[in-house]
């Protein structure tokens, strides 16, 4: 019997061969765009072609394979950006949470982890420690060897501290030179802490080396104590600001716990300085002038001026209450040139025998262009440099030795006259006194007040005046307030002498009239009443 049937046309086969191709690639691209399971539609369709189910067995395999390998490269591709997005986030919570100079946590990240801190010891029945560490006299780092120097400073601090604490406190730079430390403890171990405190005040006296060279340093460190879930972070760092400041007024390099009394201290303090801010502008600091008179013959020399606060509020203050607050908060160089440029308006009336004494803050000649500024008030003023005299306390000459040279150069260059003041109560050595210009010395008035009842305090008198016989440099005696004194310091051939027992220091006013009886005025006054004996005592003659 002869088949009917017609042989398969092998074009035909050939295109459903490439059709059925074509739907497996597409397949494999669908399930990598939509993740979808395709495999029985694949099938399905194959079998519909006509391509039988060896085909469509075929076909699902290698598309099983396909799927197993465009999955694992997208698991890996998700993976791979998972991990890629976390390290972002973990690297921007660093940067955030972070100081970048020294690796310590910055104040934002401070303030949380210390409450949490706080929090968990209460309910451990535990307390907490906060340090606060400020760095002394870190602006003149910074003003004098440059901010790479200042930056060096605060990396070596940074390492100090972390070596000193144990690996369980917090650290943190709160901004410029303030750093934080908060440390669990037992109520029994208050010992420790106070260890660690000095261990930290200690760590921090040695010198900096940067650039070959050496940066004298040192810390104040103020503590808050936490014993109570309730307190808060701000708190904790208000009160350890305020015992640091604390430790600053009773010499610094130290360290001290917060006690209540502290915070009236600090709001008395800050309302000075809002005084000064408020006054200056306003004309509220005034020169008084202390008269200097020859011992021998009780001849009035010259003024020193003082500085005087006459507040509205408050009436008039004297500059041991407002000085050193003047210095801490950087007002002291404005304030100083201000009082002294009209005590030199004042002082040109004066004859030119004459002369005015002027104090310089340690903070001042710490400014590379102090000189610069004094010599511009002698030619705004047109008052004579001949009849100015600066004084320099000896404890100024050793923050930056090289600096104090070039300005006081400088100034003796203009024909300024230079005094060490308050000589015997610091740390000058003969090799200063030969290295700088200085005219006179000055002894400072403790010891002078203690030589009647103290053998050492007059020894200490005649080593100075030997000592500024030995160097060609006078000597003035400050704090002469008894006759007895003077006759002695004259025996002992003290050039100069100021003190209650010459007379107090006076305002402008009585100032011109006592120069205008002893016709030491270039411009006569006009007719006034006499002042009040008690507040102007007369000058003396020793000899």
């Amino acid at each position: 019997m002869t088949s009917t049937a017609k042989p398969r046309d092998r074009s035909e086969d050939a295109r459903r061969d490439v059709i059925a191709g074509g739907v497996v690639v597409a397949a494999i691209l669908l399930f990598v765009g939509t993740g979808s399971n395709v495999m029985q539609a694949v099938v399905q369709t194959l079998i519909g072609l006509g391509g039988g189910p060896d085909k469509a067995l075929s076909a699902a395999l290698i598309l099983n394979v396909a799927l197993i390998l465009f999955g694992w490269r997208r698991y890996e591709d998700l993976n791979r950006e998972i991990r890629e997005r976390t390290e972002a986030e973990k690297r921007a919570r660093y940067l955030a949470d972070t100081d970048p100079l020294t690796g310590f946590l910055n104040r934002r990240a401070l303030l949380a982890t210390g409450q949490q801190l706080i929090a968990s010891a209460a309910a451990e029945h535990r307390h907490v420690a906060l340090f606060l560490l400020d760095l002394d006299h870190f602006k003149t780092v910074n003003d004098i060897h440059g901010h790479a120097a200042g930056d060096r400073v605060l990396q070596v601090a940074a390492e100090r501290i972390s070596a000193v604490l144990p690996p369980s406190a917090a650290r943190a730079r709160l901004g410029g030179d303030e750093f934080v430390a908060m440390l669990v403890f037992e109520p029994a171990a208050r010992a420790t802490i106070d260890a660690l405190a000095a261990a930290l005040v200690a760590a921090l006296e040695d010198s900096v080396t940067h650039d070959a060279q050496h940066i004298r340093i040192g810390a104040s460190l103020g503590i808050a104590l936490s014993n109570d879930a309730s307190v808060t972070m701000e708190t904790m760092v208000r009160q350890a600001d305020i015992a640091m400041y604390h430790c600053k007024d009773e010499g610094r390099n130290r360290y001290c716990w917060f006690e209540a009394g502290m915070e009236m201290a600090v709001q008395v303090r800050n309302q000075i300085e809002t005084g000064i801010r408020d006054g200056l502008p306003r004309g509220e600091f005034v020169p008084h002038f202390e008269p200097q008179v020859d011992i021998a013959s009780g001849r009035l020399v010259g003024f020193e001026m003082l500085m005087r606060w006459e507040s509205p509020e408050y009436g008039m203050i004297p500059p041991e209450r407002f000085i050193p607050i003047a210095e801490e908060s950087g007002l002291i160089g404005e304030l100083s040139l201000t009082v002294i440029r009209d005590a030199m308006e004042i002082a040109k009336s004066w004859d030119s025998s004459i002369t005015l004494a002027v104090n310089i803050s340690p903070q001042q000649l710490k400014d590379p262009w102090f000189s610069q500024r004094l010599t511009k008030l002698l030619v705004e003023t047109g008052f004579p440099a001949s009849q100015l005299e600066v004084e320099i306390t000896e404890s100024s000459l050793f923050e930056n030795l090289p600096l104090v040279r070039s300005i006081v150069t400088s100034l003796k260059n203009q024909g300024v006259s230079l005094s060490l003041d308050d000589f015997g109560t610091g740390y000058s050595s003969l090799s200063h006194l030969r290295a700088l210009p200085f005219d006179r010395i000055k002894i400072d008035r403790s010891f002078v007040a203690a030589m009647r009842g103290s053998a050492d305090a007059q020894a200490i008198v005649v080593a100075i005046v030997r000592l500024g016989e030995s160097l060609a440099m006078p000597i003035t005696a400050e704090g002469v307030e008894d006759e007895a004194t003077a006759i002695e310091l004259t025996r002992l051939g003290c050039a100069k002498g100021q003190g209650w027992y010459y007379g107090r220091a006076a305002s402008a006013a009585d100032t011109a009239r006592l120069l205008a009886d002893r016709g030491l005025l270039r411009t006569p006054l006009a007719p006034h009443p006499s002042p009040d004996a008690s507040e102007d005592e007369p000058l003396r003659k020793t000899a």
